[in-house]
């Protein structure tokens, strides 16, 4: 392991080589949209959905584009199928079996990853996942971004810390693979919370973790409180400090997905310099190693 335990090593371990992600879209929606908890989505989401996959196509065809579009990175055969827009466990279990179904009967995809909230696993799905795993890995990314209960209410994330714990716990009964997303920069959150996430999202037993940087977009509720003057951006040198202290809190076994985060360029409002991906990858890798980083150093 280098300074972390990253995503790229940990692919090289179960499937021997390089596997890159292909974002998908299958038209599910959020309660947090569509009424059922509220309409607005979280605060910080654009439309909900990603800026990445396409929309309103077969599942098929979206996996031939997007194999395309990475092939000038990339020679490899093998890829995972992420389910990214919006909650993909939320819908007609029927229509959701057959998205599954078509992507992982596919000898060039190795493994799903699928995106959802805590709150959207009900027991049938809960099954459908199970029968899923017995085929090919799959993995549930939930978005916790916080534990921290006030902040969660600001955000509009719309479920309490319990339903987080006890969806990991029925999601790992099951032997599916759970990622946590937590979003560093998040309004009046002090390093300490940041830190009080990690350690939440540990002993709830995650298996993977996404530390994402809170971007500011345009057309969001968010935005709106920014041009308010009630959200502070990050540094780059604060937000590496955060980071940094984040890395060396999780233990050595807990892959680490993600150390930052892309916003479509045409949106992203602030901050500013996380446009400049190439560069904030190369200042991250630099300091980790200047100032002696290792994941895990103060784990709990």
């Amino acid at each position: 392991m280098g300074r972390y335990y990253s995503l790229n090593e940990y692919l090289q371990e179960q499937f021997g080589q390089k596997v890159y992600k292909l974002a998908l879209d299958i038209g599910c929606t959020c309660p947090n949209r569509d009424g059922t908890l509220g309409r607005g989505g979280c605060i910080f989401c654009h439309n909900g959905s990603s800026h990445f996959a396409e929309v309103g196509i077969d599942i098929n065809t979206q996996i031939e584009n997007a194999k395309n579009r990475v092939k000038s990175k990339t020679k490899t055969e093998k890829f995972i199928a992420y389910f990214q827009s919006f909650t993909n466990t939320y819908g007609d279990i029927t229509y959701l079996k057959k998205q599954f179904a078509t992507a992982i009967k596919r000898q060039d995809i190795v493994a799903l990853s699928i995106g959802t909230r805590p709150d959207c696993l009900p027991h049938e799905i809960l099954e459908m996942l199970e029968n899923l795993n017995k085929i090919k890995p799959v993995w549930i990314e939930l978005g916790l971004q916080t534990s921290n209960e006030k902040t969660a209410e600001y955000i509009r994330r719309g479920y309490k810390n319990d339903v987080y714990e006890n969806a990991v716990k029925a999601l790992k009964s099951k032997g599916i693979t759970v990622i946590t997303h937590i979003i560093i920069g998040l309004p009046n959150e002090t390093k300490e919370d940041i830190l009080n996430t990690v350690d939440f999202a540990v002993k709830c037993g995650t298996d993977g973790v996404k530390l994402q940087l809170l971007h500011i977009l345009k057309d969001t509720d968010l935005y709106e409180d920014y041009k308010q003057g009630k959200v502070e951006v990050l540094s780059l040198e604060k937000y590496i400090d955060i980071l940094f202290a984040c890395i060396e809190k999780i233990p050595k076994n807990i892959v680490i997905h993600r150390i930052t985060g892309d916003a479509p360029k045409s949106l992203l409002v602030e901050p500013l310099w996380s446009a400049d991906k190439k560069m904030v990858l190369n200042t991250i890798n630099k300091e980790l190693e200047k100032r002696d980083i290792m994941q895990g150093r103060y784990a709990l």
